[in-house]
């Protein structure tokens, strides 16, 4: 029987609820991994159809989670950033990603960028899962088309994050 959205939703629901961190968002990790290793689930959010750069499929109405599938057809090469005052969780569906961690060195001063330096350089495949905390700073390149599932401690589109520059 295939995973579905509904039973990662409350996976998660109940994992917050539970232990919001540290343990419960490494159950979230956990939770995607599962999601990414059932065929029907990446196929019915992630399939040939799929071509949303950003596509919410579930964001909890308590907890304020979103789930959701990214399509993205290209490469891309984005400043480091961070998930200002939230968590994400990354699940490589297909495709690669070139994640890229930051050390904080100079935190933003009002509309100035903050300064970062690069840390650690890794790959993401079909099946990795990654957890970023509310702080880390990063950037994910890619140079082909890639799919993924990302779960967002709240919806990142509705609210301000910080802005880096690596020297």
């Amino acid at each position: 029987m295939a995973y579905t959205i509904d039973e990662l939703a409350a996976d998660c629901r109940d994992a917050l609820t539970a232990d919001p961190d540290p343990a419960g968002l490494e159950r979230l990790r956990q939770f995607v991994g599962r999601a990414l290793k059932d065929e029907e689930f990446v196929e019915t959010h992630l399939g040939p159809e799929a071509d949303s750069p950003r596509n919410i499929l579930y964001e909890d109405p308590d907890h304020g989670f979103c789930i959701i599938a990214h399509v993205y057809g290209g490469g891309a090469n984005p400043p480091p950033h961070d998930h200002g005052p939230a968590w994400a969780i990354y699940g490589q569906v297909a495709g690669v990603t070139e994640m890229t961690d930051f050390e904080v060195l100079e935190p933003p001063r009002g509309e100035e960028p903050g300064k970062v330096r690069p840390v650690r350089t890794y790959e993401l495949h079909a099946g990795d899962t990654k957890l970023y905390r509310v702080g880390d700073v990063h950037t994910p390149r890619r140079e082909n088309p890639t799919r993924l599932i990302r779960i967002e401690g709240q919806d990142l589109a509705k609210i301000k994050r910080d802005r880096f520059e690596p020297i």
